[in-house]
């Protein structure tokens, strides 16, 4: 009897165990938290100093405040931004001053290329030019169905006209509309600044002066101007940037790598999209349209 009791006591030892091990194997697992991944790091460039030279209305509009923080953030460089005009900045390149441009003047662009001072050139962006001045009209430019059309009403009634004079893009521009319309402006009434396109407009708002500007800066100063938009829509009137690299083969000491890192991020298609609704929702339109990877001969039409 005594070892029949012993051997029940360990039948029911035996099964609580069972129990117990069941009831181990069965239990839903704690769950684990999955360990926090640590956010990407940028690996700083070997050379992460950029000197990019660019144009006045780029600077003026406000485009810049927005795509140079993101592309330092996004790739470790760190950008200096020199705003000069057009002619200035390609001058900077070709002395070596500069690693990248983003410019808007595509003939003299052409010359910079075909001299080998730049290696690398991209589409990028296009707004347009358009004629200003004051609400008075006294040339009576209003509505006109061309540039030259405005331009030769302005020097027939020897209305004062501001020109920026600085070899810019938009500079340029103005130049070829007066060559076109068969007229070589001088006197009194025509004004040379000398300076970049925010200062040129409040030069003109201020005397009540005719002017040609980019639409993106006239937009992104209207608020402080007297000058009404008088004249837009011709097609002569296209206004396309590119960006630039700087020939390392004539330019030793230029930064090319970041140079060619920033004109990829320029055409990047999230750029691309920065771009595209830069200024809408304080303006009511987008100042710039981007055009990378487009047919640059196709544009505005």
């Amino acid at each position: 009897m005594k070892i029949i009791k012993q051997l029940n006591i360990v039948f029911v030892g035996l099964l609580i165990l069972s129990f117990i091990l069941v009831a181990c194997t069965t239990a839903t697992p704690v769950a684990t938290q999955a360990p926090t991944q640590a956010p990407t790091q940028v690996v700083a460039p070997a050379n992460p100093s950029l000197i990019l030279a660019t144009t006045t209305s780029t600077q003026d509009s406000g485009l810049l405040d927005v795509l140079v923080p993101d592309f330092e953030q996004k790739t470790g460089y760190t950008v200096k931004t020199v705003a000069v005009g057009s002619g200035e900045a390609m001058k900077m390149g070709q002395e070596c001053n500069a690693d990248v441009l983003l410019v808007h003047s595509p003939s003299a662009e052409t010359d910079f290329m075909n001299n080998n001072y730049g290696s690398d050139r991209r589409l990028v962006m296009h707004n347009d030019f358009i004629i200003v001045g004051p609400a008075a009209d006294p040339a009576g430019i209003k509505g006109s169905a061309t540039a030259v059309d405005a331009f030769t009403k302005i020097a027939d009634t020897q209305s004062p006209f501001v020109s920026r004079a600085d070899k810019s893009g938009t500079n340029t521009k103005e130049l070829a509309i007066w060559k076109a319309a068969n007229i070589t402006p001088s006197g009194d009434w025509y004004v040379e600044s000398g300076q970049g396109m925010g200062a040129t407009l409040k030069i003109a708002s201020e005397q009540a002066d005719y002017t040609l500007t980019d639409r993106a800066t006239y937009l992104a100063n209207k608020d402080n101007l007297q000058l009404d938009l008088l004249v837009e829509g011709d097609k002569s009137l296209l206004n396309i940037y590119h960006v630039i690299a700087v020939n390392p083969a004539n330019c030793s000491t230029v930064n090319n790598v970041g140079a060619l890192a920033f004109a990829d991020y320029m055409v990047s298609p999230e750029t691309q999209a920065l771009i595209g609704s830069f200024g809408t929702e304080k303006y009511g339109q987008p100042l710039f349209t981007p055009d990378a990877g487009k047919d640059e001969a196709t544009l505005g039409k």
